[in-house]
């Protein structure tokens, strides 16, 4: 079942967090502005999954994106969405909670 949510979300790839945040990636957010107000990574950005599409182009700069949300499923869709408009540098990093572990 891991396998399946793995592959259909990008949750759970064999990728160091730790070393992509110290490398400068910027963590996304992808939860409603609500959700993001009552808890988040300290430096992330929030950019709710329904406007990641209107702002590729901020995106752009980053060398790597790391995507979260409450349990990876939302990042899993704003990686596919970016990796559509070309970016091949994205991490769905799963739950906000996971990735702030790493920081």
């Amino acid at each position: 079942m891991f396998g399946l949510l793995k592959k259909l979300f990008g949750v759970g790839a064999n990728v160091d967090l730790s070393a992509l945040i110290k490398e400068g990636a910027v963590i996304v957010d992808v939860r409603s502005k609500a959700e993001y107000a009552s808890g988040h990574v300290k430096g992330s950005v929030n950019i709710p999954l329904e406007q990641v599409s209107a702002n590729i182009s901020k995106l752009k700069k980053h060398n790597h994106i790391i995507t979260c949300c409450r349990s990876g499923a939302r990042s899993g869709m704003a990686k596919r969405t970016l990796e559509a408009n070309g970016f091949n540098n994205v991490t769905n990093g799963g739950s906000w909670q996971s990735v702030n572990q790493h920081i």
